[in-house]
């Protein structure tokens, strides 16, 4: 059974989640704290957290980052802040995605799905589809269909590996460009841009319209399997 943590200090929402999920055979535990959300994900270790950034103690994103000292379980944030700097914010801290509220029952079922598939398919999988070619992780080898390679130069090659790596979690410019270039490189957007670019004009059948290299005008991007 898959155990999730809901941390909110809205009785109304929290009661709400625990219905629905329970119903449909999850594990629940709430939490109405920052404070008590660290007690509860110690004492019972989640599958998934949903995450509210306004709690009445401490931030949410302070949360993310005390559970991503030793969790890497998805969290989805379930805020009613809109700001794209908010939703960066927790995502630089190592949220996996984002939910506004006020928000609809089955959409927040679906990307949990969606966050849990996708966790699972990241832990073991060194052959990736992308479009028409296939990502060998291991071997460090792209091919398409006809068996030609693709060549890729290394920051191509790095920056595709860093998105596959986290299938479907949505992962900001910050991150990105950490990863890829190393610190003192978080404000060069237009690398990742130019490089982005790149990426889709290899391996997206139609660069203009991708469907797996994609772009969260204001966020980042994410690899969509």
């Amino acid at each position: 059974m898959t155990r999730v943590l809901v941390v909110d200090d809205e009785p109304q929402i929290v009661r709400a989640l625990q219905i629905n999920l329970k119903a449909r055979r999850y594990e629940v535990h709430v939490a109405g704290s920052g404070t008590a959300a660290l007690k509860v994900a110690a004492q019972y270790p989640p599958d998934l957290v949903i995450l509210d950034l306004g709690l009445p103690d401490f931030d949410g994103v302070d949360v993310i980052r005390g559970l991503r000292g030793w969790t890497e379980a998805p969290i989805l944030v379930l805020s009613g802040r809109t700001d794209s700097t908010d939703k960066v914010e927790a995502l630089d801290a190592g949220a996996d995605d984002y939910v506004t509220k006020p928000f609809g029952i089955d959409e927040l079922l679906a990307r949990m799905r969606a966050v849990l598939r996708r966790s699972n398919l990241a832990q073991d999988q060194p052959v990736v589809t992308v479009g028409g070619a296939q990502v060998d992780l291991s071997a460090k080898r792209v091919t398409l269909e006809s068996g030609e390679d693709v060549r890729l130069t290394p920051t191509e090659w790095h920056l595709l590996e860093v998105l596959i790596r986290h299938p479907g979690k949505l992962m900001s410019q910050r991150q990105l460009l950490t990863e890829v270039w190393g610190p003192g490189y978080e404000t060069a957007s237009g690398n990742l841009r130019f490089y982005m670019g790149q990426l889709r004009r290899k391996l997206e059948a139609d660069p203009a319209r991708p469907v797996h290299l994609l772009t969260e005008p204001g966020m980042g991007y994410r690899f969509e399997p």
